[in-house]
């Protein structure tokens, strides 16, 4: 949860996949992350985190659904949307916050 907060605390915003192995859903989001990493870059970090490994994050945010994804900023909760999303949903997403 220590390097959790560090990574969210950054000047650049944190994309947060929270997602499960066993989600269909969640597995169709591989490569749209991937893409979103090619497009931004070095100007935003982009984190996965197992929602069955990490129970007590998943209760922090109130995680209720997979893949739930999650914008930080300075360590602040700055957006926050459950299911899949297109590539340049979540790149304008992240541009807002850059």
């Amino acid at each position: 949860m220590n390097e959790f907060n560090k990574i969210i605390s950054q000047d650049k915003p944190t994309l947060v996949d929270v997602f499960a192995t066993w989600c269909g859903p969640c597995k169709m989001m591989h490569p749209i992350l991937e893409d979103i990493k090619r497009r931004v870059g070095d100007r935003a970090t982009i984190l996965k985190v197992d929602i069955d490994k990490n129970e007590a994050l998943a209760a922090q945010y109130g995680i209720q659904s997979v893949p739930t994804l999650m914008i930080f900023k300075h360590g602040q909760l700055v957006w926050r949307e459950p299911g899949v999303h297109s590539a340049d949903d979540m790149v304008l997403a992240l541009e807002r916050f850059m």
